[in-house]
Formats: structure tokens, C-alpha cells, sequence
């Protein structure tokens, strides 16, 4: 693949990193910016999203025929990094989990009425939404043939009775996506149903404390009991519920990557600077060998995190599904995360562990992404079956197609 981007998109990624700047950052300093669950606050967020707006980087995600700015999956992880400078930074371009995924899979799959009434009020900013899969046990969790959730046809209506937890952003969301079972068929079983917060048959019963900062909405329980969807309100087709999942949960895990690229690098940013101004023992601590060490392991790892997000989304964006490369970046990326905050913390000692700077914020929040859409073990083991279906194939390179270089295109 060619790493060299447009000048365009260049260009759009310096006005986001300019945003970010001179935006946002500075709000992350003032106690008054967040709300009570650690997030930005909702008036704020309102102000910070209308900028984005006014200043045209608004919901790059969509093709700019659903209202988006169509930079694909490339554009993305170049964008995204940046926006994630800034612990505000997602949400206020729009950009943060599950809206994001909602968005993309909404936009992929949708009908034209279906986007006009679940996807443009997202968009907009008007509404959030919420993805509703995971189960307690002996539901449904990274494996989804394992949901318990059901959905019965009576008519024209589909009544949905069952349970879900951890579903991000549910406190706050007006839209939803909930996969239920609507038949035992392994491959065929699963549907998606869209449902508006304000129909009956289903209730929140509790938001789960986490012990890192929370998303708007929180992490929520939710009970289903005689929840009414009209059949037309099935993302997808019925049966269709895992191609949705799979759809939506792809581009997602990548995305989280992109995004914790940003935060892995202000980490590796804050460290940098302390220690060039922190003197112990007559000594800078950028001047110890072990200092230098630390942190240029850390470039390097975020680089190969950048170069795995990169193929991904390269890969996504010629109409493969690039499922290895995303499970190796989910993996790697998310580790990156974890060992950059902690030893950006490292760096900063007890100034690292206090709220003086947002490294303490960024390490309470990077434990979830080692779990979240499918955890390391389980990405490892998607990799290793694929590598056993493919064998030494699994190593091959992409063959360019005639337009590229001549020869046949081999999928």
C-alpha cells in the first residue's frame, strides 16, 4: 500500500489537530468541563459540537451521501488519531463508540426510510443510540450464537423478551440496535430490530458502576418484556442479525484502535515533556538511558500499531473484511494503550497518579479496551483459526489487479 495521503486529507487533518488544540485541550484542565461520570459535560459538549460543526469536520465516518465527509477507513485512522489527542475529542466530532459503529452499519445496511428515521437524528447530533447485544450469562457475549434474547412474530409484530448488559451509552441513547433470537437456525438465527427509547415493553434496570470514566449513558442492564417491533423495523432482513453484528463490529474494533492510537501518543506526549524539564540528582530525566529506552519502545509499538490499523482499514476500504488484521490490531493496539499510560505515569510519578494531568484518566479508562468488542484471548483465537483454515496462505501478499500494476487480482 502507498502511506502517502492526499493533500486534502492532509488538510483536513490538520484543521481537526488545530480544533483539538486550540478547543479542547484547554477544557481539559478545568473541573467545570465534566460532568459527574468523568465525561465532557452535556452543555459544553452541545457548545464544542457546534464548532465542529460550523468548522466542516463534522461525522467523517458516513459516505457524503448519508450526510458524512466519505474519507473511508484511511482517512479515518489518519483523522481519528487526532481527534483522540484530546480525551474530549471523539464525542465532539461525533466520532465516539457506539454512535460511530451505529452509524457505519446503519449506513451500510439501512434502507432509505431506515436511515431517513434511525440514522439522520444520529448524525445530526439530535439523538444518541445504543448497540444491544451482550448478555449475562448464559447469554450472549463476544460469541453471538449464544443470545438468549427472543423475538416472536405476532403479526406484523416481532415481541421481544430478554436481557442485556454492559450496553454502552444505553442511559442516554434514543436509538437502538438489539439482536434477538427470532429462530434456532445456528447460521440464521439472529435478528436486528430498531426500538425507540419511548416504546413500551422493555426498562433499564441499572447502570453498572465501572472503575474507569464513563461514556454519556453509561454501561446499563436492560430488561425486555413484551417490547413491540414492526417487522419493517429489522435492520438487514430477518436471519440476518449476525451479517449486521459482523458488519457492525469490524469497522468498530478498528475504530477504537484509531482512537486509542491518540491516546496511547499524548500519553507518550506528556511523558516526553516532563521529562525534559524534571531534573533528579543533577540529572534531566530525558538524559537517562532508561528513560530513553522507555519511550522509544513505546514510538515503536505505537508505530506497528499505526501500520496495523492502517492495513486494516487499506484493506476494509478495497471491500475486503480484513478480519485477521483487525483482531491483530485490536490486540496490539490495546496493549500499546494500556503500557504507554502506565509508563507515561511511570515518568511522572506521583504527578502521573494525581488529576493534574489526564494520564490517570487515560489509564482507568485504556484496562476496559483489552475486554471491549471481543477480548484479547478471544481475537487470538480467531487468528489462529484462521491461520489453520488458510495455512501458508495466511502470509500471502495481495496481488495487484490490471489496473494496478498488471497480473490478476486474487482475493
Amino acid at each position: 500500500m502507498d502511506f502517502s495521503i492526499p493533500p486534502g486529507l492532509e488538510d483536513l487533518r490538520q484543521r481537526i489537530a488545530g480544533f483539538v488544540e486550540t478547543e479542547l485541550l484547554p477544557l481539559e484542565t478545568e473541573p467545570a468541563s465534566f460532568d459527574a461520570h468523568e465525561n465532557i459535560n452535556l452543555a459544553l459538549l452541545d457548545e464544542m459540537r457546534a464548532k465542529a460543526r460550523d468548522a466542516g469536520i463534522w461525522c467523517l465516518q458516513l459516505p457524503r451521501e448519508d450526510g458524512g465527509l466519505g474519507v473511508g477507513r484511511v482517512g479515518m485512522a489518519v483523522c481519528y488519531e487526532e481527534m483522540a489527542r484530546s480525551i474530549f475529542g471523539p464525542v465532539v466530532f461525533n466520532s465516539a463508540a457506539p454512535d460511530d459503529g451505529n452509524m457505519m452499519v446503519l449506513s451500510m445496511l439501512g434502507t432509505e426510510a431506515q436511515k431517513r428515521q434511525w440514522l439522520d437524528p444520529i448524525r445530526s447530533g439530535a439523538v444518541r443510540s445504543a448497540f444491544a447485544m451482550t448478555e449475562p450469562h448464559p447469554g450472549g457475549g463476544s460469541d453471538p450464537s449464544m443470545i438468549q434474547t427472543r423475538a416472536v412474530k405476532d403479526g406484523d409484530e416481532y415481541v421481544i423478551s430478554g436481557q442485556k448488559w454492559f450496553i454502552t451509552g444505553a442511559g442516554a441513547a434514543s436509538h437502538f440496535i438489539l439482536l434477538a433470537r427470532t429462530s434456532d437456525d445456528p447460521r440464521s438465527g439472529l435478528s436486528a430490530f430498531l426500538f425507540h427509547k419511548d416504546q413500551p415493553g422493555w426498562e433499564i434496570v441499572r447502570r453498572i458502576g465501572i472503575m474507569g470514566p464513563e461514556e454519556h449513558g453509561g454501561h446499563c442492564e436492560l430488561r425486555f418484556d413484551g417490547l413491540q417491533v414492526h417487522e419493517s423495523q429489522i435492520l438487514g432482513g430477518v436471519g440476518r442479525g449476525l451479517k449486521v453484528t459482523q458488519a457492525r463490529l469490524g469497522p468498530a474494533r478498528l475504530t477504537h484502535c484509531m482512537r486509542w492510537l491518540g491516546l496511547a501518543k499524548r500519553s507518550v506526549e506528556i511523558a516526553t515533556e516532563y521529562a525534559a524539564r524534571r531534573q533528579g540528582f543533577g540529572v534531566r530525566l530525558a538524559d537517562r538511558e532508561s528513560i530513553q529506552l522507555m519511550l522509544g519502545e513505546l514510538g515503536m509499538q505505537i508505530e506497528i500499531g499505526r501500520l496495523l490499523v492502517m492495513k486494516a482499514a487499506w484493506a476494509i476500504d478495497r471491500g475486503g473484511f480484513a478480519r485477521a488484521e483487525v483482531s491483530m490490531a485490536k490486540i496490539h493496539v490495546a496493549n500499546v494503550l494500556h503500557q504507554a499510560v502506565d509508563r507515561a505515569i511511570q515518568i511522572n510519578g506521583a504527578r502521573g497518579y494525581s488529576k493534574d494531568t489526564v494520564l490517570e484518566w487515560i489509564y482507568r479508562y485504556a484496562r476496559q479496551a483489552r475486554l471491549v468488542d471481543g477480548a484479547d484471548e478471544v481475537h487470538k483465537m480467531v487468528i489462529n483459526r484462521m491461520m489453520a483454515a488458510d495455512g501458508r496462505n495466511f502470509w500471502s501478499w495481495p496481488q495487484q489487479g490490471p489496473t494496478e500494476g498488471g497480473g490478476d487480482s486474487e482475493s
